[in-house]
């Protein structure tokens, strides 16, 4: 095979996938579409708060401080991180587990005295379990919580692209 046929089948083969790619629908994740400007959040000192400001801040929100100045109000509750055992080796021991986590949130517009329903977003992974590979699998069990707040921040961003909060009063 000469050099320029083969610089002719990658050619060839590169236009294919990227036909493929445009044909699936494939779209890089853009800004979320938020109707309002300024968020106050009431957290509890949760892990999740970090990773939401800084998704909130990408799409144009601003963290307000001060509840006066805020367009739309979330309290996050509570999160819970849980381990359940999901099969055992025929010796007894542990082969794979679930791992669950949970947060807790309301919002509440903040021209009104009434908070929202609770809403919960969970998220849940599972993973095979070795004694041999302890390191390794305590590493994968953190990796994996991390993925899961990941998915349960991308959750919350979307709840909050439905809130419509209360036009403010002309002052």
């Amino acid at each position: 095979m000469s050099i320029f046929s083969t610089h002719r089948l990658r050619l060839i083969f590169t236009l294919v996938c990227a036909l493929a790619l445009s044909a699936c629908g494939f779209q890089m994740r853009g800004l979320t579409n938020l109707s309002f400007e300024n968020l106050y959040i009431q957290d509890h000192r949760l892990s999740i708060t970090k990773a939401l400001k800084k998704s909130l801040s990408a799409n144009g929100v601003t963290v307000v401080t001060d509840q006066q100045k805020a367009d739309l109000m979330l309290e996050l509750m509570s999160e819970t991180s849980e381990q359940k055992i999901l099969s055992l080796s025929g010796g007894g021991k542990v082969r794979e587990f679930e791992l669950i986590y949970r947060v807790n949130f309301r919002l509440r517009d903040p021209s009104s005295e009434l908070w929202g329903q609770m809403q919960t977003v969970e998220g849940r992974r599972d993973f095979s379990y070795d004694d041999s590979q302890l390191l390794a699998k305590q590493f994968e069990e953190a990796r994996l919580f991390e993925d899961i707040k990941t998915d349960a921040v991308r959750e919350i961003m979307r709840r909050l692209v439905v809130q419509k909060p209360a036009p403010k009063p002309a002052s």
